[in-house]
């Protein structure tokens, strides 16, 4: 493929030069373009490409696509034929860019999109199983890792860039996989990180307060959310499937039927897809499941009420995606728990250690709820370790501290990646919170003191919830990351304590 084979591909609002070269591959950072790649300079949220572009041709950039060429023109008097596109859209021009480089992949994998503030990542790795075990190879995209036709992969983003995305599903395809099944973020679907994907199922799990730091408003995160269903950016999907306890739900399928999608809702004891009824156990939970397409009961690994809507969902996505009912319900028992969902930390201590990733008050409200239901036989206690991210929205901070406060015996306020601000002004945003649920609690910046201090607290029947970091393995204090991972922090202060490894 060569410059203008490419750009033919791309929505352009003006361009200069040409070339037969080859082109060597698509960047948008200038410290990975090779001789003959294309550089696509876009502004961002935290910088701006376009600063980049002189160290891009530097290092042999065939052709500049770009969102900002009048700040360039300078540049052609010692490039004169340096190839120059002009577009209105920096991110979607990646998109279009990437995905011809990379031979449309898009075009040959059936694409399942998981937005919503809480359960996108269960939700997405409970469709990929249903589809493997329907011997379906899938590329999975989320916030823990990436799946490769089977291999795993760390993930640094829970929507990557588009580049990144199409590189994923090309090597997907030359493995066989024929399903994309991949989480999608309010930024991602605001800023285009999604555009040249025809999601054939949507999935919308909830919203929630989070993320206000970048969206401002509850408003604008919910417009960014139905951007995935309602077909004025992005084409709407095949079938929409949507949780019916959420107050958006009849908004949000509405504007789905509207664009010509199929809606599907979900629930418990509402919903199309539906449980009927459900017991809980220590293991996981018995569900009736009622649906269109027939009735069963299963036995599910996953625990708490939250899993069963997670279930739910992915139940009702892989039957869209044409895996049978009969097959879907064979598959259940087989289901695995996601690891930072719920992840049990086990040492032959006589009360249980939960990590999760609850980092909003709703998470962190279901997290409790689940935990007390856990103790509700032994009449024990629920003691959380929470803490509430740096540089991000500050307005969720009191309101985590009074969901704590309130599902919880004892509450122990710490660090969750501070990043630039001071740990102490985070704690003391955080406080009135908790003071205004009445619980009891302490004040400790120190994350892994902290989770010394709630384990040195239990009881036998405890429960113990180290809540919001989940599966990362690591903590973000200014502007650097340093090794940290909860589970293993609280598997050390379980042997301090004199308990043995599990075997």
């Amino acid at each position: 493929m060569n410059w203008i084979e490419l750009i033919a591909e791309v929505a352009a609002v003006g361009s200069g030069g040409g070339s037969d070269g080859p082109v060597t591959g698509v960047e948008y950072d200038s410290r990975k373009v090779r001789p003959g790649a294309v550089f696509v300079a876009m502004k961002g949220g935290s910088t701006d490409g376009n600063r980049y572009v002189e160290k891009a041709i530097a290092a042999g950039a065939l052709g500049i696509i770009t969102d900002s060429a009048p700040k360039f023109d300078h540049l052609l008097v010692f490039e004169p034929g340096l190839p120059v596109l002009e577009v209105e859209h920096g991110r979607r021009a990646l998109a279009q860019a990437s995905a011809a480089f990379f031979g449309h992949p898009e075009r040959k994998l059936a694409a399942t999109g998981i937005t919503g503030t809480n359960g996108k990542t269960t939700t997405a790795f409970l469709i990929e199983e249903l589809l493997n075990a329907a011997a379906r190879k899938a590329v999975l995209v989320g916030t823990i890792e990436c799946h490769v036709a089977g291999e795993v992969r760390p993930s640094p983003h829970t929507t990557p860039e588009s580049r990144d995305l199409f590189e994923l599903m090309a090597e997907g395809v030359s493995r066989g996989a024929t399903e994309l099944v991949t989480e999608v973020s309010s930024h991602a679907l605001d800023q285009g990180r999604a555009t040249g994907i025809n999601f054939d199922v949507a999935v919308f799990t909830n919203l929630t307060r989070d993320h206000l730091d970048y969206h401002q408003t509850m408003e604008n995160y919910f417009a960014a959310k139905r951007l995935l269903f309602d077909g004025t950016v992005y084409p709407a999907p095949r079938v929409a499937v949507v949780n019916a306890h959420d107050p958006r739900c009849e908004e949000l399928a509405e504007a789905a039927r509207k664009a010509g999608a199929e809606v599907r809702t979900y629930g418990i004891g509402q919903g199309d897809w539906r449980a009927a009824s459900f017991t809980l156990t220590p293991s996981g939970a018995v569900i009736e499941i009622e649906t269109p397409a027939g009735a069963a009961k299963v036995v599910s690994r996953l625990a708490g009420e939250v899993n069963i809507l997670n279930l739910l969902a992915a139940f009702t996505a892989a039957h869209a995606r044409g895996v049978p009912f009969a097959d879907l319900v064979e598959s259940v028992p087989l289901l695995h728990p996601v690891p930072g969902r719920f992840q049990s930390v086990g040492a032959g201590q006589p009360f249980t250690v939960i990590v999760d990733y609850a980092h909003t008050d709703d998470a962190l409200r279901n997290l409790t709820i689940l935990a007390r239901q856990m103790t509700a036989p032994s009449g024990g206690r629920v003691l959380t370790i929470f803490g509430c991210g740096g540089d991000r929205d500050r307005t969720k901070r009191p309101k985590m501290g009074l969901a704590a406060g309130k599902g919880s015996d004892f509450v122990v306020a710490t660090s969750d990646n501070p990043r630039s601000e001071e740990p102490a002004a985070i704690l003391a945003e955080i406080e009135p919170g908790l003071k205004a649920s009445g619980v009891e609690y302490a004040i400790e910046p120190d994350r892994a003191a902290a989770i010394r201090l709630a384990l040195k607290q239990a009881a036998p029947g405890d429960v113990v919830l180290l809540a919001g970091k989940g599966h990362e393995k690591e903590q973000i204090i200014g502007f650097t990351a340093i090794p940290f991972d909860d589970a293993g922090v609280a598997l050390s202060a379980l042997r301090e304590l004199g308990y043995g490894e599990v075997a």
